[in-house]
């Protein structure tokens, strides 16, 4: 018997450590950067400057700027630079596990509210670079799928908890979700409207729960 074992993961490494370090002053550059002067005039070679690094390792960890960019949009929807899913993360988990309806949707227009209130900047400088870069384009086709991905695994568990009225159209439910927190709808809303936070969070949940309630 090995009771006294420790199955904790493993720290990593000094190398790994700096490794990570690295890659994260990129992405802090990076995003300091696409923010300030827009993708098309951001180079590979002014990260390496604003991180400090040569302009090789910029070209090593991540190849090209569409890469690049696409992981600092990753890192701003979730908040940090760490390789767990959405679906895996604590706050997700809040959300798909609530004992009740009411307590899902409010975490779940809560998660919506925050990961636009980090990303919607660079969601913004996204559309803008998706006219003139055919891999920011279908990036950003490839982010409104995830979208819709994560609307579908939220009300599928909620119908399968049984904290959702059977007369509910499951499909037309995940479809509209997925247009109401969708990227372009917070950025339309908040531009057109002038919004804050706030507001925008109340008219996700109740915009939820009515579009999940029949009748």
């Amino acid at each position: 018997m090995h009771d006294d074992v420790n199955t904790s993961p493993p720290m990593p490494s000094l190398r790994e450590a700096q490794i990570a370090h690295t890659e994260d002053r990129i992405i802090a550059a990076a995003t300091e950067l696409f923010l300030a002067d827009g993708y098309v005039a951001t180079t590979l070679e002014a990260v390496a400057r604003r991180a400090q690094v040569g302009p090789r390792t910029v070209y090593v960890r991540f190849g090209t700027k569409a890469a690049l960019f696409k992981r600092v949009v990753d890192s701003a929807v979730v908040g940090d630079t760490l390789p767990i899913p959405v679906l895996e993360r604590d706050w997700a988990q809040v959300a798909r596990t609530a004992p009740t309806a009411s307590e899902r949707i409010a975490a779940s227009a809560l998660i919506t509210r925050q990961i636009h209130e980090r990303a919607s900047p660079l969601f913004a400088v996204a559309q803008q670079a998706a006219a003139v870069e055919s891999l920011i384009a279908a990036q950003w086709e490839q982010g409104r799928e995830q979208s819709r991905q994560a609307q579908a695994a939220f009300w599928s568990r909620m119908a399968s908890d049984g904290l959702l009225d059977p007369a509910v159209d499951l499909d037309w439910l995940i479809d509209t979700a997925a247009v109401i927190g969708a990227a372009e709808t917070y950025l339309l809303i908040t531009r057109m409207l002038g919004w804050d936070p706030d507001t925008y969070q109340s008219w996700i949940a109740s915009v939820f729960t009515a579009i999940s309630t029949p009748g």
